[in-house]
């Protein structure tokens, strides 16, 4: 007889359970109420005192009158003066009277005497390298001749031969410079003093003078063989 009153009672307490849990489900009752938000218009917001500007007043226009009535003589003038005064403490000056030049006197013809009236000169033309003789040239012939001195200490010594020598005549046929090609000792000074003095007519190219390189030979021979 117990047994079936335990499992009844089982029963009914999981009846009463399971229709609590499904009636709290079911009952969801009112939704909550939101909190309410913060509006910008509830914001405290702090005044400021603005200043309007003052409204302006029309002033009559400023005459050349009134200006140098009511001006400070350190405000900018706004009207065109009418003429133009001595400047303050420039009148007891001495003006400097009769002509001002640069230097004293002037000078005749001015500046442009000084420099020439123009333009400077153009500048000399490079000078023309000595060349060797070539068909084409006109060559130059010696036109004076001055034998060389045979040195004393050569004719002791019976030396003699054939010094044979370079030289460079320039274009108005004068020997510019000589230097040995072939030597004896004894008779090279005497050849080069000797040639140093001979004078050529120029050397023509394209009917110019130039400067030309030459062979000169000078021969030394005894005479009381």
């Amino acid at each position: 007889m117990r047994r079936p009153f335990t499992l009844f009672s089982v029963v009914a307490h999981a009846v009463v359970i399971t229709a609590a849990l499904v009636a709290q489900q079911l009952d969801v009752g009112a939704l909550p109420t939101p909190h309410q938000p913060v509006l910008f218009e509830a914001a405290d917001i702090m005044p400021a005192e603005i200043q309007l500007p003052k409204p302006s007043q029309r002033t009559a226009p400023r005459t050349a009158a009134t200006e140098s009535a009511s001006v400070s003589p350190d405000e900018a003038p706004i009207v065109a003066p009418t003429g133009v005064t001595p400047e303050p403490g420039r009148n007891d000056e001495a003006t400097p009277s009769g002509p001002i030049v640069g230097v004293e006197n002037g000078v005749q013809g001015g500046i442009e005497s000084l420099v020439g009236g123009g333009a400077p000169p153009p500048p000399p033309p490079a000078p023309v390298p000595p060349m060797r003789l070539h068909q084409g040239m006109k060559a130059p012939y010696k036109i004076v001749d001055v034998p060389p001195v045979y040195p004393a200490v050569a004719q002791r010594a019976r030396v003699e031969g054939v010094v044979i020598l370079e030289a460079v005549i320039d274009a108005q046929g004068r020997v510019a410079s000589v230097h040995v090609l072939r030597s004896i000792a004894l008779l090279d000074q005497a050849a080069v003093d000797a040639v140093k003095q001979w004078r050529f007519t120029p050397a023509l190219l394209n009917a110019e003078p130039v400067p030309v390189v030459m062979t000169v030979t000078v021969n030394f021979t005894l005479q009381d063989r």
